[in-house]
């Protein structure tokens, strides 16, 4: 009785173009590396099956020094590396062009929306969110991301979730891989990926303190790709004075 509902249900979704709701219309979990834009770093990337999925919204989230800009840089410069443009809107103005470039990006390739600090978040937010919508639209780009790291969750919460239905529906069918830097889960796309990043920094024992690493743990979440896996990265700091 249940088996014939549930085929009843299914055929009626299809008939609705709704099918793409069903877990039996999943992609493969593997996808080729043309449809992904990869991290650069194997461990990473296996986890994510090839990288990040183009024409969908992932997301990147977790607590301050977690991971997730590195890991953001990295995938920007790969991207750069291939000869591909990127993009990255910076509402707080936080970007570090020497992370950026010392990760091996072409800052030739690389749009850089910078924003301004003061004044309320949420007007900054706004003006980010506008320029977003721009990239987006103007195409081209191989990887497009959005630091919202600093933002309070509340006022992340606060905005209308069609906002988020929007930029995936600009960016599905398209070559472009959309990031959001958030500070939890909060809109991913149904094909795209949460990376969830915990990280842990190591200090030398000198009398002068001094950063010597981070060890980073990934945990990555997609009920459509059937990807629930998890990595460990350490990346070592520059010990050049």
């Amino acid at each position: 009785m249940a088996k014939t509902a549930l085929a009843v249900l299914e055929s009626a979704l299809r008939d609705k173009k709704l099918d793409r709701t069903l877990t039996t219309a999943l992609p493969p979990v593997e996808q080729s590396p043309e449809a992904c834009a990869q991290t650069g770093i194997a461990a990473v990337d296996a986890c994510l099956r090839n990288g990040v999925p183009r024409g969908q919204l992932s997301e990147l989230t977790g607590p301050r020094s977690a991971g997730c800009t590195t890991l953001l840089l990295q995938t920007m410069a790969v991207a750069t590396q291939r000869g591909e443009l990127v993009a990255l809107v910076d509402p707080f103005d936080r970007l570090d062009v020497a992370s950026m470039d010392a990760a091996g990006a072409d800052l030739g390739r690389v749009l850089w929306i910078r924003g301004q600090t003061g004044g309320p978040p949420e007007w900054a937010i706004d003006r980010a969110l506008k320029a977003l919508n721009l990239v987006l639209q103007a195409g081209g780009f191989g990887v497009v991301a959005i630091d919202l790291a600093d933002v309070p969750p509340r006022v992340l919460r606060s905005l209308p979730f069609t906002t988020w239905l929007r930029l995936q529906r600009i960016v599905e069918g398209s070559d472009m891989a959309c990031l959001l830097i958030v500070p939890e889960p909060l809109a991913r796309s149904a094909g795209g990926l949460t990376v969830m990043c915990t990280g842990r920094t190591t200090w030398n024992d000198g009398q002068v303190c001094r950063f010597t690493g981070l060890d980073t743990g990934i945990r990555v979440i997609s009920p459509r790709r059937r990807v629930d896996g998890s990595a460990a990265v350490r990346a070592l700091a520059n010990d050049s004075d």
